[in-house]
């Protein structure tokens, strides 16, 4: 992570005002890093069949550029909601790809990774998942963020703890029961 966390803020601050280049300015400052978190999210991947962490990270980016009510606090909020949103492109990619090959005709998203095949059983992990998470959001918001974060965005338990203004060993916790609790819900949906 080569940018400072003051730098990312002031420039989200400066996106959010609608200054002329800020956004540019802002990609270059966090693509790697939005790289890095888009590989956490494919790492479990075949090879030979991963989905392209680019195409991934373009992606995000242009749902994120749609936020633009959003009130950035920091750096650690802007890269929680990147990652909020690589979790919901894949898993639009994942409904889709599922649609289809049950027959449903639905359309393929139209990203240069949609046609790369990904294993029926990866695809529907991914679902399984995100309904669980989505459950587990119901009662639990901060659980979920973590799960997120962790699990989706391999954001370490400092990062997520930054992210969320909570100690590292909140974090920790709220992981190891959260976890818990997901390996029970996966484990009779055959997801472990």
């Amino acid at each position: 992570m080569g940018e400072s966390p003051g730098e990312v803020t002031v420039l989200l601050q400066r996106v959010r005002l609608g200054q002329a280049g800020a956004a540019d300015q802002l990609v270059r400052l966090v693509y790697q890093e939005l790289r890095r978190i888009a590989g956490a999210y494919m790492r479990d991947e075949r090879p030979g069949h991963t989905l392209q962490p680019t195409a991934l990270v373009n992606e995000a980016w242009l749902r994120l550029a749609d936020q633009t009510q959003v009130d950035w606090r920091d750096r650690a909020h802007f890269f929680g909601v990147a990652a909020q949103m690589m979790r919901r492109v894949l898993v639009d990619h994942a409904r889709a790809r599922l649609a289809d090959k049950r027959g449903a005709g639905a359309q393929v998203l139209d990203l240069e990774w949609a046609e790369i095949e990904a294993s029926p059983w990866k695809l529907e992990e991914i679902l399984a998942v995100h309904e669980a998470l989505s459950r587990l959001s119901q009662f639990d918001p901060q659980q979920a963020q973590i799960v997120e974060m962790h699990y989706f965005a391999g954001m370490t338990a400092k990062e997520t703890a930054e992210a969320l203004g909570v100690s590292p060993r909140t974090v920790d916790r709220e992981w190891a029961m959260a976890s818990a609790w997901l390996r029970r819900e996966l484990s009779g949906k055959g997801v472990t």
